[in-house]
């Protein structure tokens, strides 16, 4: 196994591409192994079938998001503008990786086994970042106190996504996104302010 260890992302970036281009149905396993230039053979030596490649990708991809976040967020004192810039950020990420994009908004709700039988604990750790944003501004007087976190993290998330995937399903007339990240930062941050 160790003389293959460097397949594994090899294999997952021509998946992104192949699930993107094909979609995730219509893909096969060796499709994937074409676009990676390796033996069908190969792939299951990393995973078991397809849907675990997608889990797998998921689970790689989103752990690199984490990072690039968190770090990101370093750079800012403000829970306002910690919000300013994910949501900016997550836009921005969409535009610029459309392929991972696609499979992340479009292709893994294909996946009757993510839906049902995967535990997506990357991806509460990506909403917790969000959390972490509202806690923070709660307790410095920036947002209103009385908000359930919860329930904000997944309005501004569930906001962001569907944005995202309604410009990813648009093949003509695809809006600004520089705009619309200011648009819903601007609605959550002035929403989310203490009531006086």
């Amino acid at each position: 196994m160790a003389r293959n260890s460097d397949k594994k992302p090899q294999i997952i970036d021509a998946a992104i591409k192949v699930f993107a281009e094909k979609g995730f149905y219509n893909s096969k396993v060796a499709d994937v192994a074409k676009a990676a230039g390796i033996a069908d053979g190969t792939i299951y030596l990393y995973f078991k079938n397809k849907d675990d490649l997608l889990i797998s990708l998921f689970e790689t991809k989103v752990s690199e998001l984490l990072e690039t976040f968190k770090n990101a967020l370093l750079a800012f004192k403000t829970a306002k503008d910690k919000l300013n810039e994910f949501i900016r950020l997550y836009f921005q990420l969409m535009e610029e990786q459309q392929d991972l994009a696609e499979v992340l908004q479009v292709e893994l709700r294909q996946s009757s086994k993510f839906i049902k039988e995967y535990h997506p604990q990357k991806f509460f750790d990506f909403l917790n970042i969000i959390g972490d944003i509202i806690k923070e501004g709660q307790q410095n007087g920036e947002f209103d106190s009385t908000l359930s976190v919860n329930t904000t993290k997944l309005a501004i998330f569930g906001s962001i996504d569907e944005l995202a995937r309604q410009w990813i399903l648009s093949f003509e007339h695809k809006f600004d996104l520089k705009q619309t990240a200011n648009n819903v930062a601007s609605i959550f941050i002035k929403g989310m302010a203490p009531v006086i």
